[in-house]
């Protein structure tokens, strides 16, 4: 008699939090996630493997589990547990209780199989989705970075000048163990007075809709002359705020000019205190500048994908 009140008990929770729509029941109801999936066969390509074994999850299922992951900043471990935990996770996955479960292995093996070209090429097929349902892009553009951190290394002097010289320390090579645990493509750059070590996430944003066009991401000691020099290469005209000097003021008409860019470059903190705040996107768990890329580049989908939500757009096929 406990095992059916304790049936009925469930499926009337269920039922209870269906009536309390989440942010991901909303983001469901807003794309059809099945038109990913010929981008995804692409970049897999399962076809290769033997046809003994255990055949792979869904792609489609794998996919939403990265956004998931990433949204809610989420090691492999963590986010097997709450797809098992949590009611919320399985309805957007389409999962009931009885349904088998990635486990965190799997997922980490799909989102290495999947890589940066493939999470780069999500990224680019969904914009031009976004721009087939009518959300044009205006031609006012916002270019801006922030830090990402990873792992602060423990190195002596000496590695860290022959890490910055391209060379890799004799004694880390004959240990393959202490390697995998070393980042060589991070490096460490402060700004007002506060140290960073990890990387650089750059972001071209749309500033009528803060959405994120295009991003690249480099490593934390990049300045970032280097990428307004490329958009004057491009025959863009960079607006950025003037600076006030020992002895050289600024004028009224600078502070006025100031402010106006101020007011405008304003909408690109909007999307960094997203991808910081909510997903935690400022300090990732990984080693090497192409697991930073990876991670970075999901961010900004997923990113992409709620701001798509946020702006009123309704069923994307």
């Amino acid at each position: 008699m406990s095992d059916e009140v304790g049936l009925f008990g469930y499926l009337d929770r269920v039922n209870e939090l269906k009536q309390r729509p989440t942010a991901l029941d909303k983001l469901n109801e807003s794309i059809d996630w099945s038109c990913f999936k010929s981008v995804l066969k692409e970049h897999l390509n399962f076809k290769d493997r033997s046809k003994r074994g255990r055949k792979p999850l869904d792609s489609i299922l794998m996919f939403k589990v990265l956004i998931l992951q990433k949204y809610y900043n989420l090691s492999e471990e963590e986010t097997e547990f709450h797809i098992l935990d949590r009611f919320s996770f399985q309805r957007f996955l389409g999962l009931s209780a009885s349904d088998k479960v990635p486990d965190k292995n799997t997922i980490w093996l799909f989102k290495q199989r999947l890589g940066t070209e493939g999470i780069a090429a999500l990224f680019n097929y969904f914009s031009g989705c976004l721009q087939a349902n009518g959300f044009e892009v205006s031609a006012g553009k916002i270019v801006d970075a922030s830090f990402v951190e990873v792992p602060r290394q423990q190195n002596s002097s000496e590695e860290n000048k022959q890490i910055k010289s391209g060379e890799v320390p004799e004694n880390w090579q004959k240990k393959p163990a202490r390697m995998r645990q070393k980042d060589l493509d991070a490096r460490w750059t402060t700004k007002s007075g506060h140290p960073y070590f990890g990387y650089k996430n750059h972001i071209k944003v749309d500033w009528k809709s803060k959405l994120i066009e295009r991003w690249g991401v480099t490593a934390a000691n990049t300045h970032g002359w280097l990428m307004l020099d490329w958009l004057r290469g491009k025959g863009i005209a960079p607006q950025i705020n003037e600076r006030a000097y020992r002895g050289r003021p600024l004028t009224q008409e600078q502070k006025d000019s100031n402010r106006l860019k101020s007011s405008v470059r304003a909408r690109v903190e909007h999307v960094f205190g997203v991808l910081s705040n909510s997903m935690g996107a400022d300090q990732i768990r990984c080693i090497g500048l192409d697991r930073a890329k990876q991670s970075n580049d999901l961010g900004n989908l997923v990113y992409n994908r709620f701001r798509f939500k946020q702006l009123g757009g309704s069923m994307l096929k």
